[in-house]
């Protein structure tokens, strides 16, 4: 009845219309604040969320902020690294200042020592034999580092996840790498649309701003979706001639997808190839996000660890303005939707149907997480790989005679591609 009534309120389509549509609803909360106690946030903490490349941990800590947490981020003398609440429990003298010990890190103020779980070791100014540092603990985080990458875990302990490892971290002829990090100044939720959004692929890398990876990605392709253990896929399907190329992209909740490399003509039939980027869109705050990428790199390209780390093409904001107004990509198109995108605004399609699935999967677990249990994808066996489908196949398939059947026969081969990869898996 309300979305009824809702709907009837709306102003009618008219030309010139801009004065009776001035005014901006405002963001869903649920799915877009995420600082402590909001009900995304609490969601997002529910997993390992990457923090820092063990590569930035020099002999300053690092101060960073997560899901609206001011933290500091340091390798002990020990080798330990510590997620330490950024302000000093004495007086709150940032830490990022702070003096990594053989154990610890001394706050350069009073010279107050915190090891890497909290615990203060030492109050110096204090008379001998005080107790005081018994009483003390500064806020910290457990933490996990992988393939270059710290994670910290920022949620009740006592429903902490084992660290999920995914199939693709093992791809044979292949070396995982850190690889870039890079920050957009919006809400982490628009980042993520995006990674299910398989049709701006043909329009904002290609019809729209000229071909930024190649000419097979001007074909508009047929759309798929299914979920999966792991999360959910996207099928894009795409005829050029006597072939057919099929490209599947994972989402795996809630802020990791993983695709592949740019640069397929699909000109030739090729076997499938496998995941070269894992990304995950980690909200500083409701409107900054930062994304942490691993990279599976072959090394026959002859890549160096800084080429490796260079954002790709459009993801960040490192062209002039004038360019980026002429040939936006997927930094301009994810910022651009307001720091929070609104979706009381949007008109959602029939190629939107990831979006929505990405959402209520999101929303799913986010209710999850009210109702006092553990959402989806937190509860994997302790070190047992998780089966992903992301992959880039050619295969020859001659088109059908008519338009509507060829449809018919690329979302058949979509799903077939799936289909295999499952019985592979089982």
């Amino acid at each position: 009845m309300k979305r009824a009534r809702a709907r009837a309120e709306k102003p009618k389509a008219s030309p010139f219309d801009g004065y009776r549509r001035r005014e901006v609803p405002p963001p869903d909360p649920e799915l877009t604040q995420v600082g402590p106690g909001t009900p995304c946030g609490e969601y997002l903490r529910r997993f390992w969320q990457p923090v820092a490349f063990a590569r930035d941990l020099t002999s300053a800590p690092l101060r960073v902020r997560i899901l609206g947490e001011d933290l500091v981020v340091f390798r002990d003398r020990g080798g330990r690294v510590g997620v330490l609440h950024r302000h000093c429990a004495h007086r709150g003298t940032s830490l990022e200042f702070g003096i990594p010990l053989e154990r610890g890190i001394r706050c350069c103020y009073h010279g107050w020592v915190y090891d890497v779980d909290g615990r203060c070791l030492e109050t110096p100014g204090e008379p001998a034999g005080s107790r005081l540092k018994e009483r003390i603990w500064q806020g910290a985080y457990p933490t996990h580092e992988f393939a270059g990458l710290v994670f910290a875990y920022l949620g009740p302990l006592d429903r902490r996840p084992a660290f999920p490892i995914y199939d693709s971290y093992d791809v044979p002829g292949h070396q995982l790498m850190p690889a870039a990090k890079f920050a957009l100044p919006c809400n982490w939720l628009q980042v993520k649309d995006n990674s299910m959004d398989p049709v701006h692929t043909a329009f904002l890398h290609a019809l729209s701003s000229g071909y930024q990876f190649t000419e097979a990605f001007g074909a508009v392709p047929e759309l798929d979706w299914t979920l999966t253990d792991a999360g959910m896929v996207y099928l894009a399907t795409r005829r050029v001639g006597d072939l057919v190329w099929v490209r599947v992209c994972d989402f795996m909740p809630p802020n990791v997808h993983q695709f592949t490399r740019e640069i397929e003509e699909a000109s030739d039939p090729k076997a499938a190839s496998r995941p070269v980027i894992i990304r995950w869109a980690v909200p500083n705050d409701d409107t900054h996000t930062t994304n942490f990428e691993l990279a599976q790199v072959d090394p026959a390209w002859g890549l160096t660890p800084e080429q490796v780390g260079r954002p790709g093409f459009g993801q960040s904001d490192d062209r002039p303005y004038a360019e980026r107004q002429r040939f936006p990509a997927d930094f301009d198109a994810q910022s651009s939707q307001r720091t929070i995108a609104v979706h009381a605004l949007e008109h959602l399609a029939s190629t939107d149907r990831g979006v929505i699935m990405l959402r209520r999967i999101v929303r799913d677990g986010i209710r999850a997480v009210a109702r006092g249990r553990d959402p989806d994808g937190t509860r994997w066996p302790d070190g047992k790989a998780i089966h992903t489908f992301t992959q880039d196949v050619v295969l020859r398939v001659p088109p059908a005679p008519s338009v509507e059947a060829d449809r018919r026969l690329l979302r058949t081969t979509g799903r077939s591609v799936i289909a295999n990869g499952r019985s592979e898996r089982s």
